[in-house]
């Protein structure tokens, strides 16, 4: 039943609100004007517009503890840093959690010059390209490489974590803004064209994410940023948080970890890593298929035997009374859109939360390849409590 307002839908199971106006809500887009949020372009992320609404739609204060289990590039911490309340995020990519960790640091932007003005003094060494993969050559400019790698160790060499941090980020960004890389999608290809020069887009970066430190007004922080499985968060205690906003992998898009493989082998040292073994964390825990995923197809029935345990972890760590926001998309397969905000709402109803609502932000046409029409897929909120 649609209510006379029309964008309340009262169903047998769940209330859906229908908001399809903030569409852009649950991209990465609209960070991109913001100081700190554009320092990396997390294209699966949500913006920061999401978490503030969120944040108010919660009636979060001050002080309050927010945790995102899946904290991609760190939008749900560093917002919260912005809003004054405190901040957890966790993510089962080394890489994520490091993007995470230099968002949302407290800056000197004195300390990050004087820094920037002793790298621009270190003479470059030659490096063996052979050590580093034949994929990563065909990426870059031999030259473009070889300072690359030496900026690289400089950097590393940095005392100051924090710092370090700052400057791997800046060196990431421009890295990939010089290299040949064109990422569509899940898949990442080699296009040769001509690229700008490394070290004037390496310092224009720099410059940019000095001036962002100082535009950001940050009332909290740091945030707390742990490398980790949301399934089990053995550093977060028993009812430790007030709230939880975040987005696990989308089903159909856990690939996802593939189109960053070259950032992972440059700064982490990781070639084409094989994060996704299970599809939330870095390894099975459970097999026990969920009921209300029987029946469906197979990487699907193990996306929900994994939400699962990180719903049941949430709920360790949620104080009695506070609430949950998970922003989920549907599945698209051959024959079927798998609805995954109704099945995570009766999951969590089945565990012991409250579904206080779903509220619909975004749908599209479904087809199989791009010509047979199979449904609609919705990108939602799915707003729990515990009671």
């Amino acid at each position: 039943m649609v209510l006379k307002n029309g964008w309340v839908l009262g169903m047998s199971e769940f209330v859906f609100e229908l908001r399809y106006d903030l569409w852009r809500l649950p991209t990465f887009e609209p960070n991109l004007t913001y100081p700190v949020h554009r320092w990396f372009h997390f294209k699966e992320g949500f913006s920061r517009d999401l978490v503030e609404f969120l944040i108010k739609r919660m009636g979060l204060e001050e002080g309050n503890v927010v945790l995102d289990p899946f904290v991609g590039s760190g939008t749900t911490p560093l917002t919260c840093m912005e809003l004054g309340l405190d901040a957890i995020g966790v993510d089962a990519s080394p890489l994520m959690a490091l993007i995470s960790f230099a968002k949302t640091r407290l800056y000197d932007a004195e300390k990050l010059i004087a820094e920037s003005e002793r790298l621009k003094s270190v003479r470059f060494r030659t490096h063996d390209l052979s050590n580093v993969s034949a994929f990563v050559r065909r990426a870059f400019k031999p030259a473009t490489l070889q300072q690359l790698l030496s900026l690289r160790d400089e950097v590393r060499g940095i005392e100051d974590r924090d710092v370090s941090a700052f400057f791997t980020l800046a060196l990431m960004s421009a890295a990939m803004r010089c290299s040949y890389v064109v990422k569509e999608g899940s898949i990442v290809k080699v296009v040769k064209r001509p690229v700008p020069e490394l070290l004037r887009t390496f310092w224009s970066k720099v410059r940019q994410m000095i001036d962002d430190v100082r535009k950001i007004e940050l009332r909290s922080g740091p945030a707390e940023i742990y490398m980790g499985d949301a399934r089990e968060m053995k550093f977060v205690g028993d009812e430790a948080v007030d709230a939880v906003i975040t987005s696990p992998p989308y089903l159909n898009k856990i690939e996802y970890t593939k189109v960053y493989e070259i950032e992972m082998e440059l700064f982490l040292g990781r070639s084409r890593p094989n994060l996704m073994r299970s599809y939330i964390g870095l390894f099975p825990k459970s097999n026990r298929v969920p009921q209300e995923a029987q029946g469906l197809p197979d990487s699907a029935v193990a996306y929900f035997v994994d939400l699962e345990q990180s719903l049941l972890e949430v709920l360790r760590v949620l104080r009695r009374g506070g609430r949950a926001a998970f922003v989920v998309s549907g599945g698209v397969y051959p024959s079927i859109v798998v609805d995954v905000d109704l099945i995570l709402a009766r999951i969590a109803k089945r565990l012991g939360f409250d579904v206080e609502r779903v509220l619909a932000m975004g749908k599209r046409v479904a087809t199989y390849e791009r010509v047979k029409r199979i449904g609609e897929s919705r990108e939602s909120v799915v707003m729990l409590r515990k009671s």
